[in-house]
């Protein structure tokens, strides 16, 4: 075995951004730090950027000049034009002052670089952008793009933009990650100085980050103690979280005639970002999986709320496909709480990419749920379907509520940081090239070949389809981190790069709490058996057979737990480690930290 490493000298991965689906070339003078210091880590921490960026807004310009136009800055996260808060200011304000509204999007592939943006995710945004051109250019405000190549100029080029269009008032969403906050706070010390004002506002949580606090006025890192605050205010200001802020109003339509904002509805929403390319079958399959556009995503939701799951959705098919049946009485929305975990048939309602994308808002989900019950308060209870998926939703919340409270774990640290001195396999080996590469069981937990017929379905899923049901994210996130004992960090820049639904916030959250290194983990010594978790989530072994088609023929226990005869004839692997003995090995290296 080589030399084991230490979690604070993983840098590799930084090198390597290439992923079986996406072309992604880092830029030879582009090589972003993924993993801060631990002194940077708490330097941010003690000074949370998001306070910083309200302050500054706040200390900005108040009453601006009358501009030539009103800006709303969208972002990736925001991606619709109903129930859209700064967008909905935005066109207030431009209809206030009788003039323009004009959407920008801004493209930042060093940013889509540092962030382990999958090409799936950039593919999806591009498709909901040209479904966005069509929409607002319908109400007559154009759609601009620019593409920034050199990510630390992004603030100086928006405020030029800004300056070329004649605003003076511009609008956006907050997003929640510490380079996107400070790159704000930069953006809103130009436009200060420019006299223009910059609005921003909280649109991706039901309830925003820096609202609860625990007894002892700080942040909560336990979600039950959270939510128990989440549920009762915001059934108690059902108007001020969930309140629908509707759709843009219309701009004259003499803009299409300006000198200055015609040419802007002349502008191409590009077919891909270099870099992030998508290829021939997979880009086909995204396409009918996950179609873009608000109408899809109120479709997805609604069938959720109305129709039955089927073994015969399991994996990759059309969600808005004609002839289903309704069924509210066994909807899926109504048997969550008890299918929520199996993962034989399509038991959730698969709108984490929407979500992730701002394609249909959060609080649109509630209030959906709420008119199909006639429902006057938010149910959240643990006893029905729908009180566990709006306990879903503000999983959601809580974890934005972590990085904006500790944005340490934005910058790839542990929030407990006394796990960074765990030690951790080789992820990574020196190929007879020289190069670095990708560990054997690295590679056979990405490529479901583990020998786990659980895990290897979930990691085929994973490719397949760019999406994996929650349950099995934690069985194969557990399995690479306590198995293997391979840093979460080569994990969760995986998934970054292979999810459609990549959110930095709840994908972060969940591999730190099955690495036990994050906010409310499960115990260290709690390390999920594969095998019965298993016959727990896929007990008629549908979920195996469907993405590891090599085990179709096995019956029974066997299609969990193959025996070696087994699995020699079928051609599937053999396990790569031995449950016990890996068992073994983490429970002696979280229990004391730093031994091997």
């Amino acid at each position: 075995m080589t030399k084991r490493q230490r979690s604070d000298t993983v840098s590799h991965p930084v090198k390597r951004p290439r992923t079986a689906t996406s072309s992604q070339t880092p830029s030879p003078t582009f090589n972003p730090n993924k993993i801060a210091t631990a002194e940077a880590g708490e330097a941010a921490n003690e000074n949370p950027p998001l306070p910083i960026l309200l302050k500054a807004v706040e200390d900005g310009v108040h009453e601006p000049v009358k501009g030539e136009c009103v800006v709303y800055w969208m972002r990736m996260a925001d991606l619709r034009v109903s129930d859209n808060r700064a967008l909905s200011l935005a066109s207030a304000q431009a209809r206030k002052d009788d003039i323009p509204l004009i959407v920008i999007f801004i493209f930042s592939p060093q940013d889509y670089l540092a962030h382990d943006r999958s090409a799936r995710r950039i593919d999806f945004t591009l498709r909901n952008l040209r479904v966005l051109h069509r929409s607002l250019g319908e109400l007559d405000i154009p759609l601009h793009t620019v593409t920034v190549n050199v990510r630390r100029k992004l603030p100086l080029q928006v405020i030029d933009l800004l300056t070329s269009l004649g605003c003076t008032n511009i609008f956006a969403n907050i997003e929640y990650e510490v380079d996107e906050l400070r790159r704000d706070i930069k953006v809103c010390a130009l436009a200060k100085e420019k006299g223009i004002k910059f609005s921003v506002s909280h649109d991706k949580c039901i309830i925003e980050p820096g609202v609860l606090f625990t007894n002892n006025n700080t942040a909560f890192a336990v979600y039950g103690a959270y939510h128990r605050k989440w549920k009762p205010l915001l059934n108690g200001n059902l108007q001020k979280y969930l309140g629908n802020n509707g759709k843009p109003h219309r701009n004259n339509n003499s803009v299409r005639q300006s000198a200055r904002f015609g040419p802007l509805f002349a502008c191409t929403i590009p077919t891909f970002i270099e870099g992030f390319e998508l290829q021939g079958a997979d880009k086909e399959l995204m396409e009918v999986v996950w179609p873009a556009g608000e109408p899809a995503a109120a479709e997805i939701l609604r069938r959720f709320i109305k129709t039955r799951g089927t073994p015969e959705q399991l994996g990759a098919y059309n969600p808005i496909a004609p002839h289903v049946m309704d069924s509210l009485h066994m909807s899926r929305m109504k048997t969550y709480s008890y299918f929520r975990d199996r993962v034989g048939s399509n038991s959730t309602s698969r709108l984490s990419p929407y979500l992730s994308a701002g394609v249909i808002s959060i609080r649109e989900c509630i209030r959906a749920t709420m008119r199909a019950t006639n429902a006057k308060a938010v149910d959240a209870t643990r006893e029905t379907g729908l009180g566990r998926w709006n306990q879903e939703l503000a999983w959601r919340d809580f974890y934005t509520n972590v990085i904006a409270s500790w944005p340490r774990v934005s910058m790839g640290r542990p929030w407990l940081e006394k796990y960074s001195e765990v030690v951790w396999e080789d992820a990574e080996v020196v190929g007879e090239d020289g190069q670095m590469r990708d560990s054997k069981e690295l590679q056979a937990w990405k490529d479901g070949m583990t020998g786990y017929p659980i895990v290897d379905a979930g990691m085929r899923c994973l490719k397949q389809m760019g999406w994996l049901h929650n349950r099995v994210r934690m069985i194969t996130a557990m399995f690479l981190t306590k198995h293997l004992m391979i840093d979460w960090r080569f994990g969760e820049r995986h998934y970054m790069k292979m999810l459609i639904d990549g959110d930095l916030a709840s994908n972060n959250g969940g591999w730190q709490w099955c690495a036990s290194t994050g906010v409310d983990p499960c115990p260290y010594f709690r390390i999920f058996n594969p095998w019965t978790q298993s016959v727990k989530a896929d007990d008629a072994g549908d979920f195996i057979r469907h993405f590891v088609p090599e085990l179709r023929s096995l019956t029974g226990k066997e299609i969990h737990h193959p025996s070696i005869e087994s699995a020699d004839a079928l051609g599937y692997p053999r396990p790569i480690v031995d449950h016990a003995e890996a068992r073994k090995r983490a429970l002696r290296r979280l229990k004391n930290i730093g031994e091997a």
